[in-house]
């Protein structure tokens, strides 16, 4: 690979302020193209972020000097552009899900390993100091054996603040396949593989209405349960409970706590890269009433430097030169989304069902990985 390496995105939607506010500061990387249907948008996000060319998504396909290909496209088509990036010769990148259902998705891995290109996947906050830093933390016995986890996401839904939320109501994507791989990917960290999942799940509306930009007022179908009560169980022991919604007022969201036999760690949010993490202690003695509960929390030292999206994409490009694996590959986002997938057909048939795909030790992310350093 050239130092640095040649990357192109594919969709300037919003996510792609993200994406670019972190790429165009990593050494290792150069952003040379931006690519989407309506090359205007392209355009404006190539302007603000000193990118040299924009256009549509061939022009970046085409480009000989890209490497690696970020895929940030709406969820029902990540597959057919993925597809397209390998067939230019180039390794992707592409949000999360990697695709809206298992067969496409084993056929673009499949593609990919043929053409001896990597597929690295959403989300990447996993790889942040916040889940990192507590895998270490588990690893090191700090809470016992670990038992259980709960995690929550519950609001009233992405339409009081996106311009066009329809797509984020279809198939593919509402609260399980929006939010969850976030959630998935961290207990997947945490536990290992899933084992079986078990679900319930109903649709608080059948219509939503955008409330902000150029179509407030217009309705749209809302596709797919939003919400969802999840529990699942980890091949290498350990459970967890999970609430997917965007029909609360309240709102709670970021909630990760994994019980062990020797103490409660908090995870930071899933959906960012770092924050605060305690561990809460066993009570040493007997509390008898009205004496006030009083619990041991201590606070945990977050390792790592925080940045954003695009760091998996960073641990990709040195992993290809290091010849080793890097940390969010294809069969990981695969693993996620056979895990969601069977959640939505665990709540349609109303009982447990076994996750089919599997996975080898799931890698982590050095302590000392700085994303600002020129290491190739």
């Amino acid at each position: 690979m050239a130092a640095p390496v040649g990357v192109g995105i594919i969709g300037a939607g919003n996510i792609s302020d993200q994406y670019l506010t972190n790429l165009t500061k990593f050494p290792d990387v150069r952003v040379l193209a931006v690519g989407d249907l309506v090359e205007e948008r392209a355009r404006a996000q190539a302007d603000r972020y000193g990118v040299p060319r924009a256009g549509t998504p061939d022009l970046v396909l085409n480009d000989p000097d890209i490497e690696i290909v970020v895929n940030l496209t709406i969820p029902a088509v990540h597959v057919e552009v993925s597809e397209a990036i390998v067939a230019a010769g180039k390794h992707v990148w592409t949000e999360k899900p990697i695709g809206v259902n298992r067969e496409e998705s084993q056929r673009l891995l499949d593609a990919a390993a043929a053409a001896g290109r990597r597929v690295g996947v959403a989300p990447d906050t996993v790889l942040g100091p916040g889940v990192q830093t507590a895998k270490r933390v588990i690893a090191r016995g700090d809470i016992g054996r670990p038992l259980f986890a709960q995690t929550t996401f519950q609001w009233q839904g992405p339409e009081i603040f996106h311009p066009n939320p329809a797509f984020l109501y279809a198939k593919g994507a509402g609260p399980l396949l929006d939010m969850g791989p976030y959630y998935v990917s961290t207990l997947v960290h945490v536990f290992g593989p899933v084992a079986s999942v078990a679900a319930l799940g109903l649709q608080g509306t059948p219509t939503r209405f955008v409330q902000v930009g150029e179509y407030a007022g217009h309705e749209f179908p809302v596709e797919i349960p939003s919400t969802l009560q999840v529990l699942m169980e980890f091949e290498q022991g350990g459970q967890a409970q999970s609430l997917y919604s965007t029909d609360s007022p309240l709102l709670r969201h970021g909630i990760v706590e994994v019980t062990g036999t020797e103490g409660t760690l908090v995870i930071p949010d899933p959906n960012t890269f770092g924050g605060p993490i305690t561990i809460t202690r066993k009570l040493e003695r007997h509390v008898v009433p009205p004496e006030p509960v009083v619990q041991e929390v201590v606070d945990v030292q977050q390792e790592g430097i925080l940045t954003g999206r695009g760091l998996g994409l960073l641990d990709m490009v040195r992993a290809i030169q290091d010849d080793r694996p890097h940390v969010a590959t294809g069969e990981f986002g695969y693993h996620v989304l056979d895990t969601l997938l069977a959640i939505e057909e665990s709540a349609e048939a109303r009982g447990f069902v076994e996750v089919q795909s599997t996975l080898a030790e799931v890698g982590s992310l050095d302590a000392d990985f700085d994303p600002f350093a020129a290491t190739l």
